[in-house]
């Protein structure tokens, strides 16, 4: 956040928040007075006073509004979030590292089509029906149920199912996988909420930028949770 300068000089040049409005309104035509105090109520920006009690806002006030109301609208950021960017930005804080970039939505989201019968399924996982109807019942796998009462299962359900039988091989037991279903329950609660605002809004952008997000925060998750279970059952041989 280059733009950002530090604040030092006894001849700046300070504007009234409507000069403010008017310097930011081609870029956000939806800034108004009431936005920039709630801003002000909320820490996010400082401005001084005069002697008569008016806001003066300095030219790195100004930049700092229009990041503030950059991240909002093109990341939709929560204000939290921003302020602590904000604040890292100014300690000093601020990573040189930029983060990996996330896989392409169209190959993370990808799908064969494929669907599954139970017998199907069990059949190709290594699962006795009595296996898969117990896994249904604990949440892990969620088939397409069909007006005749049969059930239809896709590829991922596949590939649960193929984990799952690895597991039960080793000796552990349907009701001992929910644990797993409520981890990824809690995961794509909390993953949710980043596009959350996104998505009360539905469109093309959105929709793309929702599904970048996801992707590449799923994936992130998933390799933090793998290496965290790899890192300490290491340390239990270890012991």
């Amino acid at each position: 956040m280059a733009e950002l300068r530090a604040v030092g000089s006894p001849t700046r040049r300070t504007h009234s928040i409507g000069q403010v409005i008017n310097l930011l309104r081609d870029e956000f035509p939806d800034v108004s007075v009431s936005k920039i105090r709630f801003l002000e109520t909320k820490g996010l920006v400082r401005p001084d006073r005069s002697a008569s009690g008016y806001r003066m806002f300095t030219d790195e006030d100004v930049q700092r509004i229009q990041y503030i109301l950059s991240e909002q609208r093109d990341h939709y950021l929560p204000l939290k979030v921003i302020k602590s960017k904000l604040s890292a930005w100014e300690h000093g804080d601020e990573s040189p590292v930029a983060p990996d970039g996330g896989p392409p939505p169209e190959a993370y989201f990808a799908s064969s089509g494929v669907s599954l019968s139970a017998s199907e399924i069990a059949r190709s996982s290594g699962l006795s029906r009595e296996q898969l109807a117990s896994v249904v019942d604990e949440g892990l796998l969620r088939p397409t149920m069909l007006p005749d009462g049969s059930q239809v299962f896709t590829d991922a359900d596949l590939q649960i199912a193929r984990g799952v039988h690895r597991l039960l091989s080793r000796g552990l037991e349907p009701r001992h996988l929910r644990s797993l279903r409520l981890s990824a329950d809690k995961q794509v609660d909390l993953l949710g909420q980043l596009v959350a605002p996104m998505l009360r809004h539905r469109n093309p952008d959105n929709q793309r930028r929702s599904a970048e997000i996801l992707a590449d925060t799923a994936q992130a998750s998933a390799h933090i949770q793998e290496t965290i279970v790899r890192s300490r059952l290491r340390k239990l041989l270890e012991h």
